[in-house]
């Protein structure tokens, strides 16, 4: 039951309520909490892209696609940039030497015809290696990249594409060294793999034949497996290159140790992430070639070949172009998880909300001596300078 006319304190002709004996007592005779707005909990501070406390997954995969809507002048615009450059550059390369192969195979003669059509698809295989290569490197500058715009975006700093790379300056080549180690590993484990499953096929037999396929089945799911524990533990490596400076080997063992007991929310998230991505590239690109599809059939209803031919290319540079921007928005979205995720981790085990909100005031004081609130546990702390000695008292 409610009272519809609750009980009010005299107020004075300001309105705020007044005694002139002090505050209230209640009967017991301890005194009433005074008027006014009490002191409580306040929400930690959101100085730009993420508040300054561990994040809950809505906050996490709000602030992976917020990165562009930020700072989008230099993300979209760099993301697309490296991936619009490696695509056309991997098509040039591997279309160019795919034709110089196959035209060189069909003029050979009876005699080399077998060495060169060897020749032939070596040669395309390597630069189909090539093209992948370049794809990794590209990747790795763009993760380095975005990576830095989150560290900075979350102290509330808004840097263009310049200044993103001076910061960035001196780290690019370690991220490029752990890109290429990790593709070589996958390389060399999967030759191995192939290697050894084909010695068994060849010399064993019927048995050996199902013992391959056996294997090879084996192999397969445990590679998946394999490969997505030791993705996760180390997927944080990029950022602990780029946002602390550290070397490569001190990167993987903070990959490792931040991801420790948090294996499997760093996994689901980034294949969230990773679905979410592919599903949005797919809801906008069915609809433009169910488009594309319809309007070629629309301006060529004859079925001439010149109509068609352009209709050909005006669909693939449609795609193409299609492909280049999702691509880039999709990169830059998966890099920033990463990095949301890193920051996370040390917000739950190392308290750095603690460091970048004690920076985020410093800076709005005016007040430019607190460091890097990024950098290591083991370097931010620091000891004052020994004293010396007291002079021996004279006996």
């Amino acid at each position: 039951m409610t009272d519809s006319s609750p009980w009010q304190p005299p107020t004075d002709v300001t309105g705020s309520a007044a005694s002139a004996a002090g505050p209230f007592e209640s009967p017991t005779g301890v005194p009433a909490p005074p008027a006014g707005p009490q002191a409580g909990w306040t929400p930690p501070p959101k100085p730009g892209l993420i508040p300054l406390r561990p994040l809950t997954l809505g906050t996490l995969l709000g602030a992976s696609f917020q990165v562009l809507r930020r700072n989008p002048r230099p993300m979209f615009g760099f993301a697309l940039l490296v991936t619009g450059v490696v695509f056309f550059a991997s098509f040039l390369l591997v279309g160019l030497v795919a034709l110089f192969a196959f035209s060189r195979a069909a003029s050979a003669t009876g005699a080399d015809s077998a060495t060169v059509s060897a020749g032939s698809v070596a040669l395309v295989v390597l630069a189909g290696l090539i093209s992948v290569a370049l794809s990794l490197v590209a990747s790795a500058i763009l993760q380095g990249v975005v990576s830095l715009e989150v560290a900075r975006g979350t102290v509330g700093e808004k840097l263009r594409l310049g200044g993103l790379w001076r910061a960035a300056r001196g780290r690019i080549g370690a991220l490029i060294g752990w890109t290429l180690l990790i593709t070589a590993a996958v390389v060399v484990v999967i030759l191995l793999l192939v290697l050894i499953i084909g010695l068994i096929a060849a010399f064993g037999g019927v048995v050996g034949a199902v013992i391959a396929v056996l294997l090879g089945i084996a192999a397969f799911f445990g590679a998946i497996v394999l490969g997505a524990w030791l993705a996760t533990r180390l997927s944080l490596v990029p950022s602990a290159i780029m946002i602390e400076r550290l070397p490569l080997r001190s990167a993987i063992g903070r990959s490792w140790q931040l991801t420790i007991g948090f294996f499997w929310k760093t996994l689901g998230i980034q294949l969230l992430v990773a679905v979410i991505v592919s599903f949005v590239t797919n809801i906008v690109s069915t609809p433009l070639q169910l488009v594309i599809g319809l309007g070629s059939s629309l301006i060529n209803p004859n079925d001439q070949q010149s109509a068609a031919l352009i209709g050909i290319v005006v669909a693939y540079i449609l795609t193409v172009v299609l492909t280049v921007v999702v691509g880039a928005i999709g990169s830059v979205m998966q890099s920033a998880t990463a990095a949301l995720i890193y920051i996370d981790l040390r917000m739950r085990k190392e308290g750095l909300d603690l460091e970048l909100q004690r920076f985020v005031e410093a800076r709005q004081a005016g007040d430019t001596s607190v460091g890097d609130p990024y950098a290591p546990p083991a370097s931010s702390v620091t000891f004052p300078p020994a004293s010396p000695p007291p002079p021996a008292s004279a006996q």
